[in-house]
């Protein structure tokens, strides 16, 4: 457990704690998360912020899920993983959500856990740790980069929004039509 106080600039000295996720944290971290990692804050997120994200990562990797704590209030929180590969003498770690509490921005939060995080890898036998981003979250790279991370590479998925044709769905089942099958010619 790491307890630390820390200040940033004019802001008022805090004392954090930053220590391993229990089951009672769940809920607190899941609507934090709630909060942080909205469809309108990151409408590409390719991984869905649901209950499910804190309760499997807690379930498989509970060692490697950590909590920031001002006042006996979560205000951060690092859920992660590791990844071997067959025949590969090299283990990988993955951190997955790094959270703060846009009131807590500022007082080096993230970098505690994020610390704290890299040290469980290390202890763990990782050789190489992991994170990804929106290539357009700047704050998200600068930290990252600050520390240590490089060689960014770049990694292109596609999304269909499909919330436009929702409606028009939903009110075709609920009239009783099924939905239109689509035929799929291949040398489109």
């Amino acid at each position: 457990m790491d307890m630390e106080e820390t200040t940033h600039q004019k802001k008022k000295r805090i004392l954090v704690e930053i220590r391993n996720m229990e089951i009672d944290d769940i809920a607190s971290v899941f609507h934090l998360g709630e909060r942080l990692f909205t469809a309108r804050e990151v409408p590409n997120l390719y991984r869905t912020w649901d209950e499910y994200e804190v309760i499997n990562f807690f379930q498989s990797d509970s060692e490697f899920c950590l909590v920031a704590e001002v006042d006996e209030q979560i205000v951060g929180f690092a859920l992660g993983t590791t990844v071997t590969k067959s025949h590969s003498a090299w283990k990988y770690g993955y951190l997955v959500w790094l959270g703060i509490d846009t009131e807590f921005r500022g007082y080096g939060i993230a970098s505690k856990l994020f610390n704290r995080f890299r040290d469980l890898m290390l202890e763990d036998g990782v050789r190489m740790l992991l994170v990804d981003s929106e290539a357009d979250n700047l704050p998200a790279l600068h930290f990252f980069r600050k520390m240590g991370f490089g060689n960014p590479q770049q990694h292109i998925y596609l999304a269909l929004n499909l919330d436009p044709q929702l409606k028009q769905y939903r009110e075709k089942k609920t009239n009783g039509r099924s939905p239109s099958r689509y035929k799929v010619d291949d040398e489109e």
